[in-house]
């Protein structure tokens, strides 16, 4: 067996593309996590909210849970309305 061609292997697998398939299996599972991330966010935000309206929380605190919750809504409606353009364009492609 010739060496280059080991290294040449070598090279191709350490450098696959980032959006191939996991190996280990988690590949599919990614967007639920982020989904879930995404769910936790909003009700920590609603739960310090309340805290607030109670006098338990303090309005830094407040503030902050409010910016992360739109900062997460913000990312998540850029995320939709990629994937309805990337839809619209795929139905405009002649068939």
């Amino acid at each position: 067996m010739d060496v280059r061609t080991v290294l040449a292997a070598q090279n191709y697998t350490a450098s696959k593309p980032a959006t191939g398939p996991a190996e280990n299996g988690q590949g599919g599972n990614a967007l639920f996590g982020l989904a879930k991330d995404f769910a936790a966010t909003l009700q920590e935000s609603e739960q310090v909210s309340m805290q607030a309206m109670t006098g338990k929380a303090d309005p830094h605190t407040l503030v902050q849970a409010l910016a992360q919750s739109e900062l997460a809504v913000e990312t998540a409606v850029t995320v939709r309305n990629k994937v309805v353009e990337a839809y619209q364009e795929i139905l405009r492609m002649p068939v």
